[in-house]
């Protein structure tokens, strides 16, 4: 299993290494993630780990959020428990953030704390998260279309998409087709980025580069699989 940790973005600055070299770094607030379950191939039919991150007030959490993590007495918990049906609970409050990271839980147990020294020793990371929303745009921001000729005929509608449709047959404008539309508001991964800085004592890591989604957004941060 390649080593992860949940995180939100804090934001960007630059840092100076030894040589007086500027690097422009994204800190992530990483950790501390709870273990929620542990998925294995004999039960779930594959090997997973879920992580939990940032506490959620039991005011906002529904009834199946705060049973996931802790006991709750119910009559369906009491039938499972007299038929000797016992899952292991990490006991800790519900969490705002939990994602499963595939592969094997190496020895991981419900319960346990991922901190960000976990990525100890880790080059670089992929780093998935959700873009930032750009409300509606058009076909020529949203898709880097060039538009319509500014002369010879073209009136009033250099920005305009002009023809969509593809003639009698099908009589429809085609699924797929680029048009205007919601822009942003996607799940983005950036693939490789070198890991300069691990600071264990406040649980921040710092990535080289850009990373998808506004300040405060949460990301998934992985151990690259890219050689090279």
């Amino acid at each position: 299993m390649r080593k992860g940790i949940l995180g939100r973005k804090v934001g960007m600055t630059q840092i100076f290494q030894q040589d007086g070299q500027v690097v422009p770094v994204t800190v992530i607030e990483a950790g501390p993630c709870h273990v929620l379950q542990v998925k294995t191939v004999d039960r779930d039919g594959y090997d997973a780990v879920q992580l939990g991150f940032k506490d959620k007030p039991r005011r906002l959490a529904s009834r199946s959020e705060r049973g996931h993590v802790a006991p709750i007495s119910s009559k369906r918990a009491k039938k499972l428990e007299g038929a000797g049906v016992v899952s292991a609970k990490p006991n800790c409050e519900p969490k705002r953030f939990v994602r499963e990271l595939r592969g094997s839980s190496q020895d991981l147990a419900v319960g346990a704390e991922l901190l960000v020294s976990v990525l100890d020793g880790v080059k670089s990371v992929d780093v998935t998260g959700i873009t930032k929303g750009c409300g509606y745009s058009g076909w020529m921001k949203r898709h880097n279309f060039s538009g319509q000729r500014a002369t010879h005929g073209v009136k009033k509608v250099h920005r305009h998409p002009g023809g969509t449709a593809a003639g009698t047959y099908p009589g429809r404008v085609r699924k797929g087709k680029k048009m205007a539309g919601h822009y942003g508001v996607d799940q983005i991964t950036m693939r490789n980025l070198k890991v300069v800085k691990v600071d264990a004592e406040k649980n921040l890591l710092l990535v080289k580069g850009a990373i998808p989604g506004p300040a405060g957004g949460f990301v998934v941060v992985r151990e690259t699989n890219k050689l090279g």
